[in-house]
């Protein structure tokens, strides 16, 4: 297997002299370790098909809400980026990004797309007006080219296990295909991710719960009818190789009702009669249920709560979903998730990965309950919190109070392909950082950094994550 793609020699390793000799030494010693990736947004698709890259722009910018949100949020229409289907001229899209580089000082995207672009296309040259219409042509230069094709790609980033997300319904028809490719040497599964089907306020729940019944073949309209679906499309993703289940609920509320009450709240969803109080009650007795599936069935359960999806209604109309505007939302855990735990906490081979884009809640609620229950995971800071800066106070929030051996390891959580090298790239170094002042500060020995450093980076998320 190919080597992972390496950044600048010191980037972001400690500054002081001694410090950062420690920290590259760690950094050295994980560089080239495969990489792990437990939870991302890669289409299956790309690797099933293995068609080129249709172009510079669509690759790295049309579908890269990082980079569109914050071009609109300084005043570009989003139809000049190509969002919601709006025709665009890809070389226009580059050249209006390239313009506006400048934007993203100082932000983990423009380190991390800069990074892209120089470890994978070759390209020093800073990002600009004047730079805009050479890169493009490299990089489309470079993508009409089998070596820039997803499944030569997948090889030379080094990515040892790989996991996508999918609809419960999803035949999964082209992680069949990826399996039997004999030019495919990672590790490639789905993710299952049933959040549309576990929304009983909304309007077409009932449709929702019909096709879930139907992909899983499954007779019935009750309650018991609609977790034996779930059951039966989640052995199909683990027959898939599936090791997960992902649940992006805004408010992470469990509840443990009792089988009378289930249904009877259930039958008034399927029938559009559940006022909001009583959704909320349903949907955590829900996320309860899939905990104890998880128990039953081995798969690793993951959290991602606190955002507010699609905030402006204007936009999510015009443009669709994933569009720039989902924003973070306060967390809180304790009280949530203690009916689950008091049943599941501590369930053996149960594994349960709390993420947030709340950071207070790293020290406040995750860490502890990691430091209590033998069943929960702090996961790697996400989304808006997965830079540098960050990074450092994830470990700093949780280390005190967990220790390292109750992390999951890091996850790009991306639909940018070309990124995931240079993001556990960032997180190795990072942590590198983080361990090394440890050492130079007398918390830690060199022998144990060692070691730590790599468990975070390999042992831990192949235990965490089953694999």
């Amino acid at each position: 297997m190919a080597t992972m793609l390496r950044t600048g020699a010191h980037a972001l390793l400690p500054s002081d002299p001694e410090t950062r000799a420690l920290a590259g030494e760690l950094y050295e010693s994980v560089a080239e370790a495969p990489i792990v990736s437990p939870h991302g947004h890669v289409p299956a698709a790309w690797l099933a098909s293995d068609a080129p890259f249709r172009d510079p722009a669509d690759l790295l910018v049309v579908h890269d809400h990082y980079v569109t949100r914050l071009l609109y949020a300084n005043g570009i229409p989003l139809e000049s980026l190509g969002q919601g289907g709006a025709a665009a001229d890809p070389r226009e899209i580059w050249r209006v990004t390239a313009s506006n580089w400048h934007l993203f000082a100082g932000t983990a995207s423009g380190y991390w797309m800069t990074e892209t672009l120089r470890t994978v296309f070759g390209i020093d040259a800073p990002l600009s007006a004047a730079t805009a219409d050479s890169t493009y042509d490299t990089i489309a230069a470079a993508l009409a080219t089998p070596d820039f094709q997803p499944r030569a790609l997948l090889s030379r980033f080094g990515i040892g296990f790989l996991a996508t997300t999918d609809d419960p319904c999803d035949d999964l028809a082209d992680h069949a295909t990826i399996a039997a490719a004999t030019d495919v040497d990672a590790r490639v599964v789905p993710t299952y991710r049933p959040d549309k089907y576990m929304e009983p306020a909304a309007a077409d729940f009932p449709e929702r719960v019909a096709a879930l019944l139907d992909a899983a073949g499954v007779a019935g309209e009750g309650f018991q009818s609609y977790l034996e679906a779930h059951r039966v499309r989640r052995a199909h993703f683990a027959a898939h190789g599936a090791t997960a289940t992902d649940h992006g609920v805004d408010v992470p509320f469990t509840a443990d009702l009792s089988p009378a009450r289930a249904e009877e709240l259930f039958a008034r969803a399927m029938r559009g009669e559940i006022d909001a109080d009583d959704a909320v009650v349903l949907r955590g007795h829900i996320l309860t249920r899939m905990a104890e599936m998880s128990v039953d069935d081995g798969l690793v359960m993951m959290l991602h709560p606190g955002v507010r999806r699609n905030h402006h209604t204007a936009t999510y109309e015009r443009f669709g979903p994933d569009t720039g505007h989902d924003i973070p939302l306060r967390t809180e855990y304790t009280d949530n998730l203690r009916p689950l735990l008091e049943r599941f906490g501590t369930a053996e081979g149960f594994h349960l990965v709390l993420f947030t884009v709340d950071e207070t809640v790293f020290s406040r609620e995750i860490a502890p309950l990691a430091g209590f229950y033998p069943a929960v995971y702090a996961g790697a800071p996400w989304w808006f919190l997965d830079a540098p800066d960050a990074i450092d106070r994830y470990r700093a929030a949780v280390t005190e109070t967990a220790g390292f051996y109750k992390t999951a390891g890091f996850i790009d959580d991306t639909r940018a392909f070309l990124s995931i090298p240079v993001r556990h790239d960032t997180a190795r170094r990072r942590d590198a950082a983080f361990i090394a002042r440890l050492v130079s500060e007398g918390r830690i020995d060199h022998g144990t950094a060692m070691r730590v450093i790599a468990d975070v980076t390999t042992t831990m998320p192949t235990k965490v994550w089953k694999l």
